[in-house]
Formats: structure tokens, sequence, C-alpha cells
């Protein structure tokens, strides 16, 4: 059986939990050491960055492929942040760099494989 239109929202959903605890971790760490916010901000973010390392756990395929993948989509997440909470609105090369990194997530995470290679959610513990 191929890949599902299951599979694949389930795929993006661990990406994208993965993608705002690495992002949202990391700026509240920043938030702390660069702006002189509280140690609590500090704290917070590495729970949080813990919970990243965490969620790619659940994706069904190799952790290589995992990260590679995962690789794009924080490059497309990253620049959607600076654009909602910084203001910085991403130029043409951030946007054609951000299509490439996407196309480069297509191709590695969802191009078919052999049979016993699956994406989704590792149910298997």
């Amino acid at each position: 059986m191929g890949i599902t239109i299951k599979d694949i929202f389930y795929s993006l959903i661990l990406f994208f939990l993965a993608g705002l605890c690495e992002i949202g971790g990391g700026y509240l760490v920043w938030l702390w050491l660069r702006e002189n916010h509280s140690w609590i901000f500090g704290a917070l973010g590495g729970f949080v960055l813990f919970l990243y390392g965490v969620i790619p756990t659940f994706q069904k395929t190799h952790f290589h492929r995992t990260y590679a993948a995962y690789g794009g989509i924080f490059i497309i997440m990253a620049l959607g942040w600076g654009y909602l909470f910084e203001g910085v609105v991403p130029d043409i090369y951030d946007i054609v760099g951000a299509i490439v990194a996407g196309v480069g997530v297509l191709i590695i995470f969802y191009y078919p494989r052999k049979e016993d290679e699956k994406i989704g959610i590792n149910t298997s513990g």
C-alpha cells in the first residue's frame, strides 16, 4: 500500500509541532539571553527544546530522512516566524530559497521508496 493522505497529514503535523518547539524554544532562550528577559524564559525554552527532540521520534521513517526533510520545514517556518513575530518581510531570495527547500522536503520525505519504508506516526513504541 502506498502513502495515504492521512500519512502525509500526520507527518506534516509532526513536522509543524517540531518546528514550533524548536523555533519557539530557541526564541525563548534568545529572549532570555539577548533581550534580558527573566531566566524563566530560558528554562521554559530549554523544556520546549527538549520536546522538539522527542516529537520527531513519532515519525515512521528513518532518523536521517526525518531530520533532512525537517530541515526544509524549519527553513520555511523560521521565515514565517520572522514575519509573524518580528515583522521581517521575506525578500525574493528568502522566498525562492523556501520554495527550493519545500521541493527538497517533498522529494526526500514523500518520494515513493521501498515497500518497507513508511511515513506517518510511529506507533511501535
